[in-house]
């Protein structure tokens, strides 16, 4: 039996009603912690949340298996979500079981010698396409019109990533406090409602080589109903990164021969959705803000000795680069 932090191995088992576990963690997880845990007959994939320092709304294992069992069935791919324990008695945290599904997320270059220019740039569509059909799905449809408060979604938003950012503040920070006055003060009208992934990037799906697809997108933590273009906003984000070798946001991969351009994503989810991307430019500033608050409440949960995972050590010198993209961003149209 494998001994691994946040995850008490014996108790699952009990619980579960299986033989002896064993369980390793997922790498490249950020935030909540994900393993594969199997009893040598039937595998799991478990997700709880972090070890430490969390809001008390942050993580909530109940809101993401709800979005999970909600999407099955639709064009969106999802795990099939098993069951919900938020006993917090059995491993220390509340947390949630889900089917192990193929492909892999693609986080570095190493991981992508078969994928050439023609293929690259099929995944790129298919990335986009599967936002544009989630953002497309009717949330009454699916049990989840009471998911989220559309009204006031952006302010929220930005009010509730500073009130983050104060909580896992440490050090001093420059241009972040400029930038989130300035988001507050030019929060756009929303358009439109649908559900939102949160933290919609290419390392959050799971892709296929043969065929090549997106299997399942997972890491739906930050899902709400709002408005479509934060997802947007944040997946430019995503693919732009800092634009530095061995970059840690993207992994490189967006940059490789046969991707489409960021700009490009942006024009193939305005053709899917006939929604309206012309202020884009704020969505892609509240991005990098998002982004910068997220990575510094990494370096500050890491350096507390609350969480666990490869490459954390380094995060923490990207926070003000983000900030600065942001601001720079701010005025952007596309």
């Amino acid at each position: 039996m494998t001994d691994l932090p946040g995850l008490d191995l014996g108790a699952l088992a009990t619980h579960l009603g299986t033989g002896p576990l064993t369980g390793e963690l997922f790498p490249g997880g950020r935030s909540n912690l994900t393993y594969r845990v199997t009893d040598g007959t039937q595998r799991w994939v478990l997700r709880r949340p972090p070890l430490g320092h969390v809001l008390a709304t942050a993580h909530d294992m109940a809101r993401e298996f709800r979005v999970i069992s909600a999407l099955e069935g639709t064009n969106v791919p999802v795990p099939h979500a098993h069951q919900l324990v938020e006993d917090t008695s059995v491993i220390g945290a509340p947390f949630y079981l889900m089917s192990e599904m193929s492909g892999v997320a693609l986080r570095e270059r190493k991981q992508c010698p078969w994928l050439n220019s023609e293929k690259a740039t099929v995944l790129s569509r298919k990335l986009v396409d599967v936002l544009a059909d989630l953002h497309s799905v009717d949330p009454d449809s699916v049990g989840l019109g009471d998911f989220g408060r559309p009204e006031g979604f952006l302010a929220r938003q930005v009010k509730r990533w500073g009130k983050q950012l104060d909580a896992s503040r440490s050090r001093d920070l420059p241009g972040i406090d400029e930038l989130r006055d300035k988001l507050a003060s030019t929060v756009p009208d929303s358009s439109r409602v649908a559900i939102i992934h949160g933290d919609y990037r290419l390392d959050n799906a799971l892709v296929t080589e043969s065929p090549l697809r997106i299997s399942a997108v997972l890491d739906w933590e930050m899902a709400t109903l709002g408005d479509p273009l934060a997802d947007l906003g944040l997946l430019y984000v995503y693919w732009q990164g800092l634009a530095v070798e061995n970059d840690p946001i993207t992994g490189s991969v967006p940059s490789m021969p046969g991707f489409l351009s960021a700009d490009e994503l942006v024009a193939r989810y305005t053709t899917r959705t006939g929604i309206d991307t012309s202020g884009l430019g704020w969505y892609i500033a509240f991005g990098y803000f998002k982004l910068a608050v997220i990575v510094e409440g990494i370096h500050y949960r890491f350096a507390s000795g609350k969480t666990v995972g490869a490459g954390f050590e380094e995060l923490g010198a990207f926070t003000v680069p983000l900030v600065r993209l942001g601001l720079a961003a701010a005025d952007k149209e596309l």
